[in-house]
C-alpha cells in the first residue's frame, strides 16, 4: 500500500497541481496586498471614506456596506485577468510545440543509397 500511494504521488499531474496551489497561494498573497494597500484606498477616497470598510450607500434608512464587497470584485476580476493571460499563453504554447511537432513529421525521408543508386541505374538505362 505504501508503494502504491508512492507511485500516486510521483506522477505528473499530482505534482503539477502541488506547485500550482502554492504558486496560486502565494500569488493570492500578492492580490490581496495590492487590492489592501493600493485600490482600497484609493476607493475610499474616491468616496470621501477612512476605509473601504466603511464606504456606504444609504437607500432610505437602509445602510449597504459595498466597500467590502468592491474589494472582493476586484480581488476576483485582477486573479482572474492573471490565470487566463497564464493559460492562454501556456495554450498557445502548447500548440506551437504540436506544429513544431507536425512539421518535423511532415519532412519527407530521404531516400536510402540503394534507392538513389538504383535511380541513377534506371537514367542511365535510359540514355
Amino acid at each position: 500500500m505504501l508503494k502504491e500511494f508512492k507511485e500516486f504521488l510521483m506522477r505528473g499531474n499530482v505534482i503539477d497541481l502541488a506547485v500550482a496551489v502554492v504558486i496560486g497561494g502565494a500569488f493570492q498573497k500578492i492580490v490581496s496586498a495590492l487590492v489592501t494597500a493600493i485600490i482600497n484606498p484609493i476607493i475610499a477616497a474616491i468616496f470621501n471614506a477612512e476605509a473601504i470598510a466603511k464606504v456606504v450607500w444609504t437607500i432610505g434608512s437602509v445602510n449597504l456596506g459595498v466597500g467590502e464587497l468592491a474589494a472582493a470584485i476586484i480581488n476576483f476580476l485582477i486573479v482572474g485577468a492573471v490565470l487566463f493571460v497564464v493559460v492562454k499563453a501556456m495554450n498557445t504554447a502548447q500548440n506551437l510545440r504540436k506544429k513544431d511537432e507536425e512539421v518535423v513529421e511532415e519532412v519527407p525521408a530521404t531516400p536510402t543509397t540503394e534507392e538513389l543508386l538504383a535511380q541513377i541505374r534506371d537514367l542511365l538505362a535510359d540514355k
